[in-house]
């Protein structure tokens, strides 16, 4: 273990999360630290995993009993060098320090291979919005943006949604923030469209991600036509993972939520996923409902105690894990490679833990795109929804799609050759880390010690 990993953790010692984050960029980035000791000099590291600014605050609400409830809510403005603070929002039970001090700092490197001047933050708050109410999560959006406002703006912080933060959580905290500083400008991304939102917004994170793996089977001379792919969860990144993916020529067999799996050996079809939208956008239902509708298709509940997952444990050509972080074990791994996956493309962020990352590494058959690179289209269309509220523009579906697809070639060609410069071809976790390190890095010596 490096110094400056030990460093982190003794500063941090119970932040598991970030730790796992932050090794594995280390670890792709020694040989650019080796290289220039310019950067070793700047204390770069230790500046670079310490976060800009921590904000955390108590987000008081009712809910439709007249109870009050107390949540802690979080801001993490990690890196500005490139640009305001950019990254999502997250609610959800399971939030803490560690997780979105994780999130963030992946979201630096992210953003910064999209190409556009965004720097990386994250946040949000450990309340769940599961079977609350519209006016129960309008009250504590309302609570959330009455501190989240002091700190954010549209050349400071621009948040987006995440996991539990969806077009109504953006419309609701839009609102709040509005009326708290009585100005209409493009302080959240992720907005409908008919109030500054963009086309594809919705869909980007899962196009994306199929974009980029578009890409790495293109240098094989191969395309998505004729694949079996496995994707795991059933909201809006598998949801249009498996629209693009059916678009290409691929199958998709599998649906997933926290309760269990789908498995449809006939595959997805257009009235199949439409169903997949109708019950987990509106009736915010359980993927077991799938089963139930389309006998043909098997459930499986998964305990997540158990040592594997049986999600990832089906032939396939491709997997689009698109749940949440460390869903792949080094089980799953194992797995994924005997049942023939050669291509995973990451829709979530950190869904895979280390040893199965070394794994897909060590088997030189397997493309593996980072999550850092493949889910960067989420991110990049936020960075497009920027700019046309900047100019008071609307730009077109087809407008919008074609830039998402551009800057994913992008995110892969600096990937790729970032990867050969240090000697690493194909490996796309040490191209996307090293390409988005050193562009942040060299702005942060730019600018000097602040």
């Amino acid at each position: 273990m490096s110094k400056e990993m030990e460093a982190v953790i003794q500063k941090d010692p119970n932040e598991r999360e970030f730790h796992q984050a932050v090794s594995e960029v280390l670890e792709s980035v020694k040989p650019v630290l080796d290289k220039n000791q310019e950067y070793r000099h700047a204390n770069i590291i230790s500046r670079i995993t310490e976060p800009e600014r921590v904000i955390m605050f108590r987000v008081p609400w009712a809910d439709d009993r007249g109870e009050i409830h107390v949540n802690r809510g979080f801001r993490i403005e990690m890196n500005s060098a490139i640009g305001p603070y950019k990254g999502g929002l997250r609610f959800h039970p399971s939030v803490n320090l560690s997780i979105l001090k994780f999130l963030a700092f992946e979201q630096v490197f992210k953003n910064a291979l999209t190409t556009l001047p965004m720097g990386g933050g994250k946040g949000g708050s450990d309340f769940d919005p599961k079977g609350k109410s519209d006016l129960e999560v309008m009250r504590f959006c309302q609570s959330f943006m009455a501190e989240l406002f002091r700190h954010i703006g549209h050349n400071t912080d621009i948040p987006a949604g995440d996991i539990g933060v969806g077009a109504r959580e953006i419309g609701y905290l839009f609102g709040m923030y509005k009326k708290l500083k009585n100005e209409f400008t493009g302080v959240l991304t992720g907005k409908s469209l008919n109030w500054g939102g963009s086309l594809i917004r919705p869909e980007a994170t899962g196009y994306g991600a199929v974009y980029f793996a578009q890409e790495m089977l293109s240098t094989r001379k191969e395309s998505l036509d004729g694949k079996t792919c496995i994707v795991s969860g059933s909201g809006n990144v598998a949801q249009y993972a498996t629209e693009k993916i059916m678009e290409l020529g691929g199958k998709v067999v599998t649906f997933s939520d926290s309760s269990g799996y789908v498995y449809d050996e006939k595959g997805v079809d257009r009235d199949k996923l439409n169903y997949v939208m109708q019950l987990k956008n509106i009736k915010r239902g359980r993927i077991q409902e799938y089963a139930e509708k389309y006998p043909e298709a098997v459930y499986t509940p998964v305990d997540p105690n158990q040592d594997f997952n049986p999600l990832w444990n089906h032939k396939a050509d491709c997997a689009f894990p698109s749940a949440t972080q460390n869903e792949i074990n080094e089980n799953d791994a194992a797995n994924l490679l005997k049942n023939g996956v050669y291509v995973v493309s990451e829709g979530a962020n950190m869904p895979t833990v280390p040893e199965g990352v070394n794994l897909f590494l060590d088997n030189k058959n397997m493309l593996y795109a980072p999550g850092k690179a493949a889910n960067a289209g989420g991110v990049a269309v936020s960075g497009l929804e920027m700019a046309q509220n900047s100019m008071r523009i609307k730009w077109s579906r087809e407008e919008v799609d074609m830039r998402l697809k551009e800057i994913m070639r992008s995110i892969h060609t600096s990937c790729v050759d970032a990867a050969e410069e240090y000697g690493t071809p194909g490996n796309y976790v040490n191209g996307a880390n090293i390409a988005g390190f050193v562009k942040v890095v060299e702005a942060m010596i730019d600018q000097g010690v602040v």
